[in-house]
């Protein structure tokens, strides 16, 4: 099968799932099993997690995500939907101008400003009422 690269959109890139799970040690055995070794961890104290980034051979990614405080929001998020998929993330090259395109359209976002994420990313999240239910992330990796 052939892309007409007319129709693939060079300023998007699917980044990775994240997954809301008790423990990063109870989550990390299954993909552990398929042969996953390349594993980064990094503490985000401003969203209260911990993060297991899990690289596949295509560079997309598995984030898992463990509550580092029981008021974060990965904690009240399994407390009211239970452990699994939480978001998917989408790299942007320009987060502002993708956020002004955004709201300029009317989609609803919890974050008008990105604020710094994980693996030195600035990120903002797209609600999940206005793309279909889903939490989207849009993340820009900064330099250095």
């Amino acid at each position: 099968m052939t892309v007409d690269i007319d129709w693939v959109n060079e300023d998007f890139a699917f980044d990775h799932v994240g997954i809301a799970v008790n423990s990063i040690e109870e989550g990390l055995p299954f993909y552990q099993a398929l042969g996953l070794k390349n594993i980064q961890y990094e503490t985000v104290e401003s969203e209260k997690v911990r993060v297991a980034m899990l690289t596949l051979a295509n560079s997309a990614k598995i984030e898992l995500l463990e509550s580092s405080d029981s008021s974060g929001p990965i904690a009240r998020y399994i407390e009211k939907r239970g452990t699994g998929i939480h978001h998917i993330c989408l790299r942007v090259k320009d987060i502002d101008s993708t956020l002004e395109n955004l709201k300029s359209k009317g989609i609803r976002l919890l974050n008008e400003i990105p604020k710094k994420g994980a693996h030195n990313c600035l990120v903002a999240f797209v609600h999940p009422k206005s793309a279909g239910g889903v939490l989207v992330e849009l993340s820009e990796p900064q330099e250095g």
